[in-house]
């Protein structure tokens, strides 16, 4: 390699132009995960409604709607969806321990979503609570090998402590009126609008370069509400945020990019939805979802081609 390459970012250096040359993470990689494995991949669906009397935690109603409607829509866009209902703390970590340890190779990414009560940090199982981190830690890159490279989605529904959001009036814009219109939390929208490390590491021959990955990439965090806030949800239609991925999944799934359409979602949530309940200190409440994102490459849920044999 010349003087007049090694300046130059890592994203212009040469590599080989066979494929077989190139490791996972390489610059001539393309911009989008590879999602042309055989399967999409497995979904755990964790829906904690119902809880021991030493929890203090009361019964979460309406998370029903939001596992069956969250189920449809995975199972949907082709992940092999595996619901379950009121897990204790052994389970649910049993639960993603047993997943992190199956064999993903045939298998696009891998997806999670937990229904149930929190704080910020940690969630809420039949019998009591667990760290957040506990859960993700075997889906990392040290521990969960055929995954590398691969997106993992994590989706949490629940509080992370117990304000309440306000909104911000700004009727006294320029534009004369706010953009924000307190609803009922028991309307939804019907649709939504529409949308137009470390450095390289050559081998010595100069032809391969490989990239070391780290164990947190290609990692993403969708969840219900910012830190320290309350997340929202209605005994009939469901919580907030689960009410408003899906109906972003349903229309624009498989046409739009995952980042783009969790942007929807905010929008969605923070805009259209406000509390309506019967005490003063809680009447047109808000709730802004929150993305932590780890990802290295754009998510597209393309329908797979059917094995025409």
């Amino acid at each position: 390699m010349s003087s007049h390459q090694a300046e130059l970012p890592y994203i212009l250096r040469s590599v080989s132009g066979e494929r077989r040359d190139v490791r996972p993470g390489a610059p001539s990689e393309p911009n989008e995960y590879n999602f042309n494995f055989k399967k999409r991949g497995l979904f755990l669906l964790i829906n904690n409604r119902h809880f021991t009397d030493d929890t203090g935690q009361p019964p979460r109603e309406g998370s029903d709607v939001d596992a069956e409607r969250l189920e449809e829509r995975f199972q949907d866009l082709g992940f092999e969806v595996r619901r379950y209902d009121d897990v204790t703390c052994a389970k649910m970590t049993s639960l993603l321990y047993d997943a992190a340890a199956s064999d993903h190779s045939d298998h696009d990414c891998f997806g999670c979503a937990v229904l149930s009560h929190g704080r910020e940090g940690l969630v809420y199982a039949k019998d009591g609570h667990v760290p957040l981190d506990l859960l993700v830690l075997p889906f990392k890159g040290d521990r969960c090998p055929s995954l590398i490279g691969k997106p993992k989605l994590f989706f949490i529904q629940a509080c992370q402590s117990e304000r309440s959001g306000n909104y911000l009036d700004t009727s006294c814009s320029s534009r004369g009126r706010s953009p924000v219109s307190p609803s009922s939390s028991r309307r939804s929208p019907v649709s939504p609008p529409s949308l137009a490390g470390d450095e390289d590491s050559p081998e010595l021959s100069g032809i391969i370069h490989m990239r070391k990955i780290p164990i947190e990439a290609d990692c993403l965090f969708c969840y219900s509400t910012v830190p320290g806030y309350y997340s929202w949800r209605n005994n009939q239609d469901g919580s907030w945020f689960i009410q408003a991925l899906c109906i972003v999944l349903e229309n624009y799934s498989t046409k739009m990019e995952l980042m783009h359409m969790l942007t929807h979602v905010n929008r969605i949530v923070a805009y259209e939805f406000a509390s309506c309940t019967d005490k003063e200190f809680s009447e047109n409440m808000k709730t802004m979802p929150c993305i932590l994102s780890m990802l290295t490459r754009y998510v597209y849920f393309r329908p797979k081609k059917q094995d025409i044999r």
